[in-house]
Formats: structure tokens, C-alpha cells, sequence
């Protein structure tokens, strides 16, 4: 009987988070469209592209730098046009106790 009732709780606690998750799906799909979504993403790749053929062995070391850092924004800019799911430490450990407790 104790096992159905934290079950049920637990159950109704994670459908009460689903619609704040869905509008917020929703609002976000609304901001871009696909195509410029992929003519952003082929723009970025390319940049990349470039930036591997260059010789950097010619490069001073304040130019080097300054490449790193432009190849890390182009990757968290093609991280950010295709989404994914990114889960934070804290839900992971709570997935995890949640899971040790029911199971």
C-alpha cells in the first residue's frame, strides 16, 4: 500500500512539470525556421573547415589563441542551432536517487 502511494505522488509530481516543459518547447521552435537554421549551421562548418586546412605552424601565438577561441563559439553556436538535450549534475543525481529508491 506504502509503495503505491509513493508511486502515485512520485507520478503526479513528474506530469505536473510536463506543460511548463512543452510551452517552453513550443516558444523556442517559434524563434527559427529550419532553413535559416541550416544555411546558419553550413556558414559555421565551413569557418571550421577553413580554420583546420590553415597552417598554424606560422601562426604567432596571440593569433593561435585567438583562433581557439573563435573555433570554441563556433562550436557552442552549432551546439546551440541543433539543440540536444543537456541534463545539469543536480538531475542527474536526483535520476539516480530516484532510481535507487524505486527499484
Amino acid at each position: 500500500m506504502y509503495k503505491h502511494l509513493i508511486y502515485t505522488l512520485t507520478f503526479s509530481f513528474m506530469l505536473s512539470f510536463i506543460p511548463a516543459q512543452l510551452s517552453a518547447e513550443n516558444a523556442l521552435a517559434k524563434d527559427k525556421t529550419p532553413k535559416t537554421e541550416l544555411a546558419e549551421s553550413k556558414i559555421l562548418l565551413s569557418r571550421l573547415e577553413e580554420i583546420k586546412a590553415m597552417d598554424k605552424s606560422k601562426l604567432s601565438f596571440q593569433e593561435k589563441r585567438q583562433l581557439r577561441k573563435e573555433v570554441r563559439t563556433l562550436k557552442t553556436n552549432l551546439a546551440s542551432i541543433n539543440g540536444g538535450v543537456y541534463l545539469s549534475v543536480g538531475a542527474i543525481i536526483i535520476i539516480v536517487l530516484l532510481l535507487i529508491l524505486l527499484l
